[in-house]
């Protein structure tokens, strides 16, 4: 899954690169169930359905799922794409796909997103099941 970009992007990784939150041990408290149909199913705790379609705002690094200066839909994760997690070296951070209403400029320095947080029941090896909607970048 990593091409050749990302190998020459990556870097060490660095503990103090990782963004800690209470509002990234929330959303790390959804796990997961691989059923016998090969669908990974997220589980929702109690601690996470408290917050289902309410505001909730998150600061993470921006992961563009397409190649544009600008990006309106993306994921936000806890590590900076630079580190290359897909390359097996940091393992794979929480990530949740933002919604932006206004596209924002590829940043590589950590964004604050405020939006509604939606819990899909979809299979979480082609979707993230948690999503922030109707988003705005807090400055």
């Amino acid at each position: 899954m990593c091409t050749g970009i990302c190998f020459a992007q990556q870097k060490p990784h660095r503990p103090g690169d990782e963004l800690r939150s209470l509002n990234w041990d929330v959303i790390g408290t959804v796990k997961f169930e691989l059923t016998d149909k090969n669908e990974l199913l997220p589980i929702y705790s109690a601690t996470i359905n408290r917050f289902k379609d309410a505001e909730f705002d998150l600061t993470g690094y921006l992961i563009p799922i397409k190649s544009a200066k600008k990006q309106q839909k993306f994921l936000l994760a806890t590590l900076p794409i630079n580190q290359c997690y897909f390359c097996g070296q940091n393992g794979v951070p929480i990530m949740i796909m933002v919604e932006l209403n206004s596209p924002v400029e590829f940043t590589e320095k950590p964004i604050r997103v405020k939006g509604t947080l939606k819990l899909a029941n979809t299979n979480a090896s082609y979707q993230p099941p948690v999503s922030i909607t109707n988003a705005k970048v807090i400055i």
